[in-house]
């Protein structure tokens, strides 16, 4: 394709490859487990286009607050699954109402539902458990313990489970999805194996298990859906029949990660006494809002120059261009850390260069922040052809929104 053409910075979103991730989940969804969903994470890129790419594969909509709730309706999801501790009241009770899947994360959830006097519906119950245990050093939380659902250790959970039997409200599911460091198959081994545990311990008559997201996608050495899946199988069979019980899977960044680049040019070069700074117009925050990462995939497209005028862009080096001691490539905001990478010993960037970044995908639509330029430009490639699908936001679009006046 050619990056030249493209406003910068941008994000590119590779239709094919996105699809073939999305057909890579179903078919190994499909060998080892006979009743299996998918729900998107909602929460890890929410372009209105990439949704609707979930709902044409037929996807549940994976939501965790109101708004996104309502997003999903608004865009004709008929199926949600509805997860996290900022439920909406309103549309906690509608989501009940219509069928959805309702993980319950907290205590004024049940509130709710006695207050409502509820009989027909069904929920299902958010798990906290000492993962660390059995897989140690690789959860997110650490020993500090994951903050999410009902405690299995605490007995909340077996009293979250006695309460709804009270109520006299199902208990159709368990959701087990824990963040971590390794996003390892033995994780999921191991979120397998406690629901058969809870199942057995609780006698409980499951619709679904819902073993949530966090998967890896798109990475060389590193797990693949089918990998995930059959270890699933291997342990959630021990207790649960596949013809029988739903398995839920709630993949965000393992889909929408691999295929998206970040698409940046060169400004600026700059030699002081610490060496020479590269300005880009992209910017760190854009594809590591968190600024949590030490390196980025990335490809760097040079610009030739043929006597006066300025060549295609390519990968090649220029014959011209000789190599620099340290070049450290930053972003184009006034913060000092907003710092990509360093290069040693390699070619002079220039102006008109264009650094591209891969697997960008999640975390990083939604996570942008208006910090000095607006949202940037989103592009779908398809056959080599772009099309744009977000425009850059303008100073209309930021104000058209908010109260401008005395």
């Amino acid at each position: 394709m050619q990056y030249n053409q493209l406003e910068t910075p941008c994000y590119v979103i590779h239709k094919k490859e996105l699809g073939q991730g999305i057909e890579l989940l179903k078919t190994a969804l499909a060998e080892h487990w006979d009743h299996a969903v998918v729900g998107y994470s909602f929460k890890t890129n929410a372009l209105p286009w990439a949704l609707a790419q979930m709902k044409t594969a037929g996807f549940y909509a994976e939501v965790v607050s109101e708004d996104e709730y309502d997003l999903a309706r608004y865009l004709g999801f008929d199926q949600i699954i509805y997860n996290g501790p900022v439920k909406g009241k309103r549309t906690f009770f509608h989501a009940l109402k219509n069928g959805a899947l309702v993980n319950l994360d907290a205590w004024r959830e049940l509130d709710w539902l006695e207050e409502s006097g509820y009989k027909n519906v069904t929920v299902g119950l958010r798990v906290n458990f000492d993962l660390e245990s059995m897989c140690p050093g690789e959860t997110s939380a650490g020993e500090a313990g994951g903050r999410f659902g009902f405690s299995y250790e605490t007995g909340e959970l077996e009293a979250a489970v006695r309460r709804l039997r009270t109520m006299g409200v199902k208990l159709s599911g368990l959701h087990l999805h824990a963040s971590t460091r390794t996003r390892s198959v033995q994780v999921y081994r191991a979120l397998a194996r406690m629901a058969c545990r809870l199942q057995r311990e609780y006698k409980l008559d499951l619709a679904y298990v819902d073993i949530g997201g966090g998967y890896f996608g798109g990475m060389e050495n590193k797990p693949k859906f089918p990998d995930y899946m059959k270890a699933v199988r291997e342990e959630l069979s021990a207790a649960f029949a596949p013809e029988k019980t739903m398995l839920v899977v709630e993949p965000g960044t393992s889909l929408i990660t691999p295929p998206v680049e970040y698409v940046t040019t060169v400004i600026d070069c700059k030699d002081t006494y610490a060496g020479r700074f590269v300005t880009t117009d992209g910017s760190r925050s854009d594809i590591d809002p968190l600024h949590g990462k030490s390196s980025y995939f990335h490809k760097i497209l040079y610009q030739g120059q043929s006597g006066q005028h300025m060549t295609e862009l390519s990968y090649d080096v220029p014959p011209e261009r000789k190599k620099m001691e340290k070049q450290v490539v930053c972003g184009f905001t006034c913060m000092e850390n907003d710092r990509l990478f360093t290069m040693e010993a390699q070619a002079g960037l220039c102006p008109g260069d264009r650094i591209v970044y891969q697997k960008v995908g999640g975390y990083t639509m939604c996570l942008t922040p208006l910090f000095i330029r607006f949202f940037p430009a989103v592009y779908v490639e398809d056959n080599g052809v772009c099309a744009c699908v977000r425009e850059h936001w303008t100073a209309e679009d930021y104000v058209r929104k908010s109260y401008y006046g005395d």
